[in-house]
Formats: structure tokens, sequence, C-alpha cells
């Protein structure tokens, strides 16, 4: 297979053959309705097309380092002033299919497709899983008609790989159980917007090599960061994401370390932490809880972390958090912790995110 196309750019992927074959079913396969949304800018607004018009979100992976900054600089501008984007979704309208609860996702798609003047469209499929009803060709040859983006938070990635290739709109992943691209793009903002620079920026993920973590080491590797994963035996991230950001990391000149080894934290400007128990694995609860017991991020780990440091480590989780488990109160609560930032963020990237997909650039 040649070079890939992903986003306007020719690159060569480190993405094994099956994942390569399933995003590219999802971007590039589809039937002839497939249009380029149409956009409305306010008044005096400038519009450019954006290399990721029309394109689906499922994976950071898919997205080069250039793109990656360009959502990061369009979300920083909409963040400091949403105005000028105010009528950009105008007539358009968005459809979020939620087969798993939220706060942070519902909530931050909701308020920022207003915000940009479309109608979001919430739709609980927690009591019936896309594809038990009617078939998910179905499910997106429907939504196509009356909606131009679509927005999933699904348990099955590849559910949502089929959802996308079906249908003729754009889908963003807001969760699968494979990645999570939405969170780790408010991630690198953050960072960004507390360190200044990704340059020399050392993140260090403890727990779960989980959804999170694999979109988090997408995105850091991809800007150059170092990243180190911190897991107990047998909960490392997957073996292939591991693969595509060792690739990533050498393009970037970033760095990619995966050990169960806590004293790895030392030296890293951020710390990063999940959950250990997520939705669905409920019936793995005690044995998580004792796998990951001495990996629990706390005051001591975070003075480790910010050794050799000028300023104390940042502290991130995605939320929400199990207080007194995979963090302590102490931390969580501290000056050093920027979850509410991670949070808020969310929209923000969200927002310019969906701008580049319908094709706004300002």
């Amino acid at each position: 297979m040649g070079p890939w196309r992903a986003g306007g750019h020719t690159r060569s992927s480190t993405l094994n053959y099956a994942l390569r074959l399933a995003l590219m079913a999802a971007r590039d396969q589809r039937g002839p309705g497939r249009l380029i949304p149409e956009t409305t800018m306010a008044a005096g607004s400038t519009v450019q097309h954006s290399s990721l018009a029309g394109s689906d979100l499922l994976t950071v992976a898919t997205l080069s380092s250039g793109e990656l900054l360009s959502i990061l600089d369009l979300a920083a501008r909409v963040k400091a002033d949403v105005m000028p984007y105010s009528r950009a979704l105008e007539h358009k309208s968005v459809i979020m299919i939620f087969e798993k609860p939220s706060l942070r996702t519902k909530v931050t798609f909701e308020v920022g497709v207003h915000r940009l003047g479309g109608a979001p469209i919430y739709m609980d499929q927690s009591a019936s899983r896309l594809g038990e009803r009617e078939s998910i060709r179905d499910y997106g040859k429907n939504l196509e008609r009356w909606c131009q983006l679509i927005v999933a938070r699904v348990f099955s990635h590849k559910a949502l790989c089929e959802l996308a290739h079906h249908a003729g709109v754009p889908v963003i992943n807001a969760l699968s159980d494979r990645f999570h691209p939405c969170q780790a793009l408010a991630d690198v903002l953050t960072i960004r917007e507390h360190l200044k620079t990704f340059r020399g920026v050392r993140v260090a993920f403890v727990g779960d090599g989980n959804n999170v973590c694999h979109s988090l080491m997408h995105a850091a590797t991809l800007l150059g960061m170092g990243m180190t994963v911190v897991s107990p035996p047998g909960y490392a991230p997957a073996a292939d994401v591991v693969e595509e950001c060792r690739g990533f990391a050498a393009a970037t000149g970033g760095s990619l370390t995966v050990t169960s080894d806590l004293e790895a934290v030392a030296g890293h400007h951020a710390v990063y932490t999940d959950v250990w128990v997520s939705m669905g694995q409920g019936e793995q609860a005690a044995a998580r809880n004792k796998a990951f017991a001495a990996y629990q991020v706390n005051a001591e780990l975070m003075a480790r972390a910010s050794r050799g440091l000028p300023s104390p480590a940042l502290f991130m989780h995605c939320l929400p958090a199990q207080r007194g488990v995979e963090v302590t109160d102490e931390v969580i609560d501290s000056p050093s912790s920027v979850v509410y930032d991670q949070a808020e963020n969310r929209m923000h990237a969200q927002n310019a995110l969906m701008l580049k997909i319908f094709g706004v650039v300002a």
C-alpha cells in the first residue's frame, strides 16, 4: 500500500494494516452524496477552506502535526472571542448519539454548537446500542439526510468506524473503547496554556493504558513531547498504539516510554491519571483496584514528578474522578491541578474541530 492521504496531506502511516483499512474506509470510501458542508460566517470575517473540511475525526492518529497545531491555534482564538464564529453553524444540525452517560461531553458539545449558531440534537442511545434496533448502515444513511454532523459517544470503536463508513456526513468520535480524541485536544490545549510550549515538555500518564491514554499518546508524540506511561503489569497501552506513537515521536523529536516503574515519573511537567475502573468494567473492579493500588497519584508521587523542575508538576485528569482512589483530594484540589481548565477546554477544542470540519478558518 502506498502513502496514505490524511486530511489532505500525504504522509507515511505507522498504523497497522487492519486499522489503516478501517480508517481509510471511514474517511475516504464515501458515496457520491458526501458533501463538504457550506458555512455562514459573521459579517466581516474571512473564510478559507480547511484541510480537514468534510473529514471524520475518529482518532488523533489521522491528523498531521500541522493539522493538530492548527486546531489548537483556532481553539485559542475561539476561546478568546467566539463572536466572529457565532453564525458558522447557522442552519446546521449536529446529532449527538450517546451510548454512555456524560457530563462534560454532552454539555460542551451542546453549548458549543449553540455558540456557533447550530442546533444540537441529543439522542440517548443507552438503552439500545448502535446496530441493535436497526443496522448501523441504515442508521447512518438516515442521519445523513437530516443532519450535517454526527457526534458519537459509543462503547465499540468498530461500530463507530462502521457508522463513519456508511454515513455521508462527517463523524466525530466523542469517546470509544479505543480512543478519546476530543479529550486529547483539550488536554494539549491546556498544556500549552500553562507551559506556553510543547518543546521539551514531558508528560507522565499513571494508570490504565486506556482510550484516554491512547489519544494523549497520539497527541503528545505528534507534537514532539516526551510521553511516559506508567501502568501495572498487564495494563499497558495497546501494542499497536505504542508502535504508532513511536513512529510519530521519531518524526517529531518526541519520545515514548512505557514502563511499570513509578520512579519513571521523575522530571515530568505534568502527571495525568484516569479512573481505574471504566464504564463497562464493573466485573473487573476488585482485580483492578488491587493491581492499581500502588499507582495512586498522591502528594509523594507529585513531588517525585516535580524533582528537578523549576515549578511543581501540573496534575491532569479527564474526570470524573474517584477521589481517594486514583488521586487524593490533596492533589486534585491543589494549585497545580488544571482539571477544570481541561474540562472548559473541551468546548473550545471541539468548537475549533467543528469549524475545521465545516471548512471554516478565520
